[in-house]
Protein backbone atom coordinates (compact mmCIF):
# COMPACT_ATOMS: atom_id res chain seq x y z
CA UNK A 1 0.00 0.00 0.00
CA UNK A 2 1.22 3.49 -0.83
CA UNK A 3 2.26 5.27 2.39
CA UNK A 4 1.19 8.58 0.84
CA UNK A 5 -2.40 7.40 0.42
CA UNK A 6 -4.72 9.09 2.89
CA UNK A 7 -6.22 6.77 5.46
CA UNK A 8 -9.63 6.66 7.06
CA UNK A 9 -9.14 6.23 10.79
CA UNK A 10 -12.03 5.47 13.13
CA UNK A 11 -11.97 5.80 16.93
CA UNK A 12 -15.19 4.51 18.50
CA UNK A 13 -16.47 2.74 21.60
CA UNK A 14 -17.80 3.51 25.05
CA UNK A 15 -14.44 4.17 26.68
CA UNK A 16 -12.67 7.50 26.98
CA UNK A 17 -9.89 8.46 24.63
CA UNK A 18 -11.42 8.84 21.18
CA UNK A 19 -10.89 12.59 20.88
CA UNK A 20 -7.62 12.35 22.82
CA UNK A 21 -6.29 9.79 20.31
CA UNK A 22 -7.36 11.97 17.38
CA UNK A 23 -5.68 15.04 18.90
CA UNK A 24 -2.52 13.04 19.55
CA UNK A 25 -2.48 12.07 15.88
CA UNK A 26 -2.82 15.77 14.96
CA UNK A 27 0.07 16.67 17.26
CA UNK A 28 2.23 14.06 15.54
CA UNK A 29 1.18 15.22 12.06
CA UNK A 30 1.92 18.87 12.93
CA UNK A 31 5.42 17.75 13.89
CA UNK A 32 5.86 16.83 10.23
CA UNK A 33 4.44 20.18 9.05
CA UNK A 34 1.18 18.61 7.92
CA UNK A 35 -1.82 20.95 7.84
CA UNK A 36 -4.56 19.71 10.15
CA UNK A 37 -8.19 20.69 10.65
CA UNK A 38 -10.33 19.54 13.57
CA UNK A 39 -14.09 19.98 13.30
CA UNK A 40 -16.02 19.14 16.46
CA UNK A 41 -19.69 18.18 16.27
CA UNK A 42 -21.74 19.11 19.35
CA UNK A 43 -18.84 20.47 21.38
CA UNK A 44 -19.50 24.13 22.13
CA UNK A 45 -17.85 24.71 25.48
CA UNK A 46 -14.29 25.63 26.39
CA UNK A 47 -11.79 22.80 26.50
CA UNK A 48 -8.03 22.93 26.94
CA UNK A 49 -7.45 21.82 23.38
CA UNK A 50 -8.89 25.11 22.08
CA UNK A 51 -6.00 27.11 23.54
CA UNK A 52 -3.45 24.35 22.99
CA UNK A 53 -4.29 24.16 19.30
CA UNK A 54 -3.94 27.93 18.89
CA UNK A 55 -0.28 27.43 19.84
CA UNK A 56 0.08 25.09 16.82
CA UNK A 57 -1.32 27.65 14.35
CA UNK A 58 -1.10 28.05 11.43
CA UNK A 59 -0.58 24.29 10.95
CA UNK A 60 -3.60 23.29 13.04
CA UNK A 61 -7.07 24.82 13.17
CA UNK A 62 -10.10 23.81 15.23
CA UNK A 63 -13.75 24.66 14.59
CA UNK A 64 -16.57 23.86 17.00
CA UNK A 65 -19.99 23.22 15.50
CA UNK A 66 -23.34 22.27 16.88
CA UNK A 67 -25.45 23.18 19.87
CA UNK A 68 -23.95 20.90 22.52
CA UNK A 69 -24.68 17.26 23.27
CA UNK A 70 -28.24 16.03 22.84
CA UNK A 71 -30.30 15.49 25.98
CA UNK A 72 -27.37 15.56 28.41
CA UNK A 73 -25.57 18.27 30.40
CA UNK A 74 -28.81 20.24 30.77
CA UNK A 75 -29.72 20.29 27.06
CA UNK A 76 -33.27 21.52 26.48
CA UNK A 77 -33.08 22.37 22.78
CA UNK A 78 -35.50 20.75 20.35
CA UNK A 79 -33.96 17.91 18.35
CA UNK A 80 -34.57 19.84 15.12
CA UNK A 81 -32.13 22.55 16.32
CA UNK A 82 -29.43 19.95 16.88
CA UNK A 83 -30.11 18.40 13.47
CA UNK A 84 -29.89 21.77 11.75
CA UNK A 85 -26.59 22.57 13.49
CA UNK A 86 -25.19 19.12 12.59
CA UNK A 87 -26.15 19.63 8.92
CA UNK A 88 -24.47 23.05 8.88
CA UNK A 89 -21.33 21.68 10.53
CA UNK A 90 -21.24 18.77 8.08
CA UNK A 91 -21.64 21.07 5.08
CA UNK A 92 -18.66 23.15 6.24
CA UNK A 93 -16.62 20.00 7.04
CA UNK A 94 -17.35 18.48 3.63
CA UNK A 95 -16.27 21.67 1.82
CA UNK A 96 -13.06 21.85 3.88
CA UNK A 97 -12.18 18.20 3.22
CA UNK A 98 -12.57 18.73 -0.53
CA UNK A 99 -10.80 22.13 -0.51
CA UNK A 100 -7.29 20.71 -0.84
CA UNK A 101 -6.06 22.88 2.06
CA UNK A 102 -5.67 20.06 4.60
CA UNK A 103 -3.50 16.99 4.97
CA UNK A 104 -5.33 15.63 8.03
CA UNK A 105 -8.96 16.28 8.95
CA UNK A 106 -10.52 15.15 12.21
CA UNK A 107 -14.32 14.91 12.26
CA UNK A 108 -14.67 14.74 16.05
CA UNK A 109 -18.01 13.28 17.15
CA UNK A 110 -19.24 12.86 13.57
CA UNK A 111 -19.88 9.21 14.43
CA UNK A 112 -21.91 10.32 17.45
CA UNK A 113 -23.93 12.68 15.25
CA UNK A 114 -24.73 9.72 12.98
CA UNK A 115 -25.50 7.27 15.80
CA UNK A 116 -27.83 9.78 17.49
CA UNK A 117 -29.65 10.42 14.19
CA UNK A 118 -28.55 14.03 13.82
CA UNK A 119 -27.00 13.13 10.47
CA UNK A 120 -27.76 10.23 8.13
CA UNK A 121 -25.11 7.54 7.77
CA UNK A 122 -25.05 8.34 4.04
CA UNK A 123 -23.38 11.71 4.81
CA UNK A 124 -20.46 10.04 6.62
CA UNK A 125 -20.13 7.49 3.81
CA UNK A 126 -20.14 10.29 1.20
CA UNK A 127 -17.42 12.15 3.12
CA UNK A 128 -15.23 9.04 3.14
CA UNK A 129 -15.82 8.19 -0.50
CA UNK A 130 -15.36 11.76 -1.78
CA UNK A 131 -12.30 12.74 0.25
CA UNK A 132 -9.19 13.45 -1.82
CA UNK A 133 -6.82 10.47 -1.99
CA UNK A 134 -4.03 12.14 -0.03
CA UNK A 135 -6.18 13.34 2.91
CA UNK A 136 -6.08 11.37 6.15
CA UNK A 137 -9.58 11.47 7.64
CA UNK A 138 -10.17 10.70 11.31
CA UNK A 139 -13.69 10.02 12.61
CA UNK A 140 -14.57 9.79 16.30
CA UNK A 141 -17.67 8.99 18.34
CA UNK A 142 -19.72 6.34 20.11
CA UNK A 143 -21.60 3.52 18.37
CA UNK A 144 -19.94 3.43 14.95
CA UNK A 145 -22.19 1.68 12.43
CA UNK A 146 -20.65 -1.42 10.87
CA UNK A 147 -20.57 0.36 7.48
CA UNK A 148 -18.09 2.93 8.85
CA UNK A 149 -15.94 0.16 10.33
CA UNK A 150 -15.91 -1.54 6.91
CA UNK A 151 -14.87 1.67 5.13
CA UNK A 152 -12.12 2.53 7.63
CA UNK A 153 -8.51 1.57 7.05
CA UNK A 154 -7.95 1.54 10.80
CA UNK A 155 -10.70 1.11 13.40
CA UNK A 156 -10.08 1.17 17.13
CA UNK A 157 -12.71 0.57 19.78
CA UNK A 158 -12.13 2.26 23.12
CA UNK A 159 -13.43 0.06 25.94
CA UNK A 160 -13.73 1.30 29.50
CA UNK A 161 -12.06 -0.94 32.03
CA UNK A 162 -11.92 1.48 34.94
CA UNK A 163 -12.87 5.15 35.28
CA UNK A 164 -12.52 7.68 38.14
CA UNK A 165 -16.20 8.67 37.65
CA UNK A 166 -17.04 5.31 39.24
CA UNK A 167 -15.52 6.63 42.47
CA UNK A 168 -17.33 9.96 42.25
CA UNK A 169 -14.55 12.02 40.66
CA UNK A 170 -15.76 14.74 38.33
CA UNK A 171 -14.10 15.58 35.04
CA UNK A 172 -10.58 16.89 35.56
CA UNK A 173 -9.43 20.08 33.88
CA UNK A 174 -6.52 19.40 31.54
CA UNK A 175 -7.26 15.67 31.46
CA UNK A 176 -10.96 15.29 30.56
CA UNK A 177 -11.57 18.71 29.01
Amino acid sequence: MNSEKGLVILYTGEGKGKTTAALGLVLRAAGYNRKCLIVQFGKIWFTGELLGIKKLAPLVKIIQGGKGFVKILGDKLPLKEHKKAARETYKMLYAEVLSGKWDVVVADELVGAVSSNLLPLSKAVKLIKDKPDQVDLVLTGHHAPEKLVELADLATEMREIKHPFQKGFLAKKGIDF
